[in-house]
């Protein structure tokens, strides 16, 4: 068993509830902008941001792109032309506003950030991202913040976890492990990045080629985790 020094988190849906900071901001950006948020419209646009974000991580589309796009063709398809880019600024601002975290992030971080290295490593902006680091208190209790605007690269692109990798002091991969809700980001990319993966998988979805380390269903099944392995390490010689 491994005793973890170095612990990557993702951010949005791991530790922060994205979805409610979402909830927040979406309907606060179109109504500022005379156009209230239907389930028609709200529909339509998670189509067209779920599109761009996984053109971005397969590295098909620039990051600048999504900005200007993912709004702009939002409002085109119901006939309001609009600065996309500036739009995507202004809901930016508005999630950044959210202070709801994921059940039992907030505890679970104050319990490891003692006795661990701990490190955020997100898709996003990275504006965005420390903004909400600071708002919600997260922010003291990371070593480093790793967002891939900074990166230049997505998770789960190798260079990005080389980036991290290299910036970390004295890294080890053999005691570092990834913790994220994305199958597709944290856990495909931690394995090609070869360090272990803890899988948030509330919903229970059905791994499809790589299979993660762990896999737990809420943030409280994490701490046995890490502690297990450690209390395993640091048993005496021939027990």
């Amino acid at each position: 068993m491994k005793d973890y020094q170095f612990l990557l988190f993702d951010l949005d849906d791991t530790l922060l509830d994205f979805k409610a900071a979402e909830r927040l901001a979406l309907p606060k950006l179109f109504e500022a902008h005379q156009l209230p948020l239907t389930p028609q419209i709200e529909a339509v646009y998670r189509e067209i941001n779920t599109g761009l974000w996984r053109s971005l991580e397969e590295g098909l589309i620039t990051r600048d792109f999504l900005m200007e796009t993912r709004f702009g063709k939002t409002f085109e398809h119901f006939g309001v032309e609009v600065d996309g880019r500036l739009l995507d600024a202004e809901y930016r601002g508005y999630l950044a506003e959210s202070k709801v975290f994921v059940e039992g992030a907030l505890e679970l971080i104050q319990t490891l950030a003692p006795e661990y290295e701990l490190y955020i490593t997100s898709n996003g902006l990275a504006e965005t991202q420390n903004k909400r680091l600071q708002v919600t208190g997260l922010a003291p209790y990371f070593k480093q913040v790793f967002v891939s605007e900074d990166t230049g690269y997505q998770k789960p692109m190798k260079p990005f976890f080389d980036y991290v990798f290299e910036r970390i002091p004295n890294f080890d991969p053999n005691k570092a492990m990834i913790i994220g809700d994305s199958y597709s980001a944290d856990i495909i990319g931690g394995v090609n990045a070869g360090i272990d993966t803890c899988w948030l998988n509330p919903s229970n979805a059905v791994p499809s080629t790589i299979h993660p380390t762990y896999e737990i269903q809420t943030l409280a099944q994490l701490l046995p985790i890490i502690n297990s392995n450690k209390a395993i390490n640091q048993q005496p010689l021939g027990i």
